[in-house]
């Protein structure tokens, strides 16, 4: 991940007691993932759900490490109606609106490693970047999920909402933000999902120079 500051010169602050923050984005639609149950033999539980639904609602996860305290987890969401010249993503201000949210509650810098989503890259996103002196960014080499702990805990929300038939949007939203919320008081799912269940230490080699992130990975499962 070196060389991947878009900060532009700005150094990491693991001397000042940063939280290193993973963050991913995940996308949920009324059709339910598949999932399974019990039923009787030789007759397949069906659920059935309207696929004319036009509604669907995106959510970015950011998931902060420090040694010595429990992961945290944060996250926005935002609607989307499918209406004509409605955004279908997250934007530049949804994701800035979030790292400010975490650096007000966590009250640390923060030191944010992200996938190189065109949103993340944008000029807009380096200029937001440039004028918060608290945050640094790290991008993440082009491919690799298995890096970012946030893509696990997509996976166990949509579990949770496997074979749940949302009949509106509202609906839809309410169920993701009770999933949401359960989760970021799970912290022992939290804590197993940092990088191979890395413990995150910090390494000063020149007393001229800041403290740099160093992680030591026990490769292992992030969810089981």
């Amino acid at each position: 991940m070196a060389g991947g500051d878009l900060a532009g010169g700005k150094t990491l602050r693991a001397a000042t007691g940063a939280f290193i923050c993973f963050e991913d984005e995940a996308g949920v639609t009324g059709r339910p993932p598949k999932g399974r149950t019990w039923g009787r033999r030789g007759i397949t539980p069906r659920v059935k759900v309207s696929g004319r639904s036009r509604g669907r609602l995106s959510v970015a996860g950011l998931l902060c490490f420090r040694p010595g305290l429990p992961a945290r987890l944060c996250y926005r969401l935002r609607r989307h109606t499918g209406r004509k010249g409605e955004r279908r993503s997250l934007g530049e201000a949804d994701y800035i609106r979030l790292l400010d949210g975490a650096h007000q509650l966590l009250k640390a810098p923060l030191i944010v490693v992200w996938d190189r989503l065109n949103t993340h890259i944008s000029k807009t996103m380096k200029a937001l970047v440039a004028e918060r002196d608290w945050l640094t960014v790290v991008l993440l080499p082009g491919y690799a999920p298995d890096l970012n702990p946030v893509e696990g805990l997509w996976a166990h929300i949509k579990r949770s909402l496997a074979n749940l038939a949302a009949r509106t949007l509202n609906e839809l939203e309410t169920l993701l933000r009770r999933r949401l919320k359960a989760l970021q008081y799970r912290h022992g799912i939290l804590g197993g999902s940092s990088p191979g269940r890395a413990s995150l230490s910090t390494d000063r080699t020149d007393p001229n120079t800041p403290k740099s992130v160093r992680f030591q990975p026990r490769w292992g499962s992030c969810l089981d």
